[in-house]
């Protein structure tokens, strides 16, 4: 299952980046996490990997994130791995004028098990949560100074 969400920033793409590379803001915006632990390789570099701590209604989900290429504003690319669920989100951001961007994020979800046969019927969800995420990624951008 593969799409694209996209929303516009009512910030300067420098300060809309700025924000996104900054992983101690992870905590801002990311609704659930609990912890952020860095594995291995240079943090925030191609290769690093890190492992992502969720509680979502009470369930813990532990991703581990892969950074695949990074070279912002063009392209941050990384694989988050959790059981049964492999993604692959590719994001970008486009200056729109000199106080507006473009975030644009597209998601490449491969399902094993069990989840290979659950997943199309929660498509709707999936792409419902990456939306979420982009809305909760502006508000706090927008909501700096």
């Amino acid at each position: 299952m593969k799409y694209t969400v996209q929303t516009v920033i009512e910030k300067p793409i420098d300060f809309v980046i700025q924000l996104f590379d900054d992983p101690t803001n992870l905590h801002r915006w990311m609704e659930g996490l609990e912890k952020l632990e860095h594995l291995d390789g240079e943090p925030g570099k191609q290769g690093a990997k890190s492992k992502l701590t969720f509680n979502v209604n009470g369930k813990k989900i532990i991703l581990t994130e892969t950074i695949l290429d990074r070279n912002l504003p063009t392209v941050f690319k990384a694989s988050y791995q959790s059981k049964g669920v492999h993604n692959i989100i590719e994001a970008r951001f486009e200056k729109t004028n000199e106080n507006y961007t473009t975030y644009y994020s597209t998601e490449d979800f491969q399902f094993v098990g069990i989840m290979k046969i659950l997943a199309p019927l929660m498509s709707g969800i999936f792409k419902k949560q990456s939306l979420k995420n982009l809305s909760a990624f502006k508000k706090f951008v927008e909501s700096q100074s």
